[in-house]
Order: structure tokens, then C-alpha cells, then sequence
């Protein structure tokens, strides 16, 4: 995204929204709706400056009010906001890089905020091109999802979805299917893109082994 092309021009303290079930990925677009009162504070506070928040799940464990944070999360900025007339505030965030949660600070404030470590995330920024994926990774990855969108009677675009970038397709997917939080948080902590298709891949293929699909498909 403009104005972010290395990770020293993100913001080093950002607050910390954290969410079970919701992937924010790089490059990737997630609505909210925000009705919480120490969040729409957050939204508040965010909407006067860089607009960035850092979306991240939990770990077990750890107090209620204030759970322990998964590895790593993805800082995003507000691209669309809204207000409703009961007082929710519908935004999207996109993602822009992702981070490791560093020592929070302590302010008093009704959100968390942490130091975010992006050293290890710099290629999330970067707009050189992705590493291709072979066209037979690409026909594995087209049979199980065929596959798993039929046991649950979804449905894509398959014209739109063969013609979209890869990037955008698996990252997409990744957010929107109905995987659990530790299975989103393996895509979120995947490398790069090749490793994200990977992931995504492989669960793909162990739903059908789940749901007791006799056909054999080798997960790599």
C-alpha cells in the first residue's frame, strides 16, 4: 500500500484487537463491525492518525480479560468506515504486514497496545513478484477445493476465480472459508505465498479425509 514500502514506516506501537476465528492477511480486505466500547475507543483513537490496528488471535489459557496473544498477527489500516445509527462502526481493514506482539504497554487505556515486531515480515511489503506456483500444485489445489465446496454446498465464480491472480485467490479463500483458529492461524504464520497455497492445499485435502472421503489424495 502506498506510503508503506519498508517495515521502518509502520507505526512501531499499534493497538492489538484480538479476535479468535477473523485472518487478517497482507493484501488481504476484512470487514468489521465494531459495538464493543473499548473498541470503537480504539477505532476512535486510530481514525485521528495512521488508521493501523493489529488484528491477532488468542492462545488458551492465560486471564480472561486480558488473553495471552498468538505468535503472530497482521497489522491493518482502515480502508472504509461507516457508522450506523445505533453507534456500531462497519470498517475494513486491509492488511499491509504481518508481526510478532513485543512487550504492551502500559497505558491506560480500555484496549491493548504492543510494540510490533516486523523485522521477520519485511517481503510482506514488498511488490516483486511472487514466486510461480506449478501447474500441477494448481490442479491439486483446484480438485480439493472442488471438492470441499461441494460437501458443503458452496459455491464460487470459477470463471472469476481461474482468472484472479493467485495472491489474491488463495489469500481470499484463506480469510473466508470456515477454517477453525488454529487452522487460520497455520495460514497467517505460513512464509510466503508459496507456503500459504501449501497449507491451504493440504487442509483442503484433510477435510475430505475427515468427512470419511474414500478417495485417495497424497497430502505433500
Amino acid at each position: 500500500m502506498a506510503g508503506f514500502r519498508r517495515t521502518a514506516d509502520l507505526p512501531q506501537v499499534i493497538p492489538v484487537f484480538p479476535l479468535d476465528g477473523a485472518l487478517l492477511l497482507p493484501g488481504g480486505e476484512l470487514p468489521l463491525q465494531i459495538f464493543e466500547p473499548r473498541y470503537l475507543n480504539m477505532v476512535d483513537d486510530v481514525m485521528g492518525g495512521d488508521r493501523i490496528i493489529g488484528m491477532i488471535q488468542t492462545l488458551p489459557g492465560g486471564d480472561r480479560e486480558r488473553p495471552r496473544l498468538a505468535a503472530v498477527g497482521c497489522a491493518g489500516r482502515i480502508t472504509s468506515f461507516a457508522e450506523t445509527s445505533d453507534g456500531r462502526y462497519l470498517i475494513t481493514l486491509t492488511g499491509l504486514c504481518r508481526f510478532e506482539p513485543g512487550e504492551e504497554m502500559a497505558m491506560r487505556l480500555p484496549y491493548r497496545q504492543a510494540r510490533a515486531i516486523y523485522a521477520p515480515f519485511e517481503a510482506d511489503l514488498s511488490e516483486n513478484e511472487k514466486t510461480p506456483v506449478p501447474a500441477d500444485a494448481r490442479d491439486r489445489f483446484a480438485h480439493a477445493l472442488k471438492r470441499y465446496l461441494n460437501r458443503r454446498d458452496l459455491d464460487i465464480d470459477w470463471e472469476t476465480a481461474s482468472g484472479a491472480p493467485l495472491e489474491a485467490l488463495v489469500n481470499s479463500l484463506a480469510m473466508g472459508l470456515p477454517f477453525d483458529p488454529q487452522e487460520k492461524q497455520a495460514l497467517l504464520q505460513a512464509p510466503d505465498l508459496t507456503g500459504r497455497f501449501d497449507v491451504l492445499t493440504t487442509l483442503l485435502e484433510i477435510d475430505s479425509v475427515d468427512d470419511g472421503d474414500d478417495e485417495n489424495h497424497s497430502v505433500q
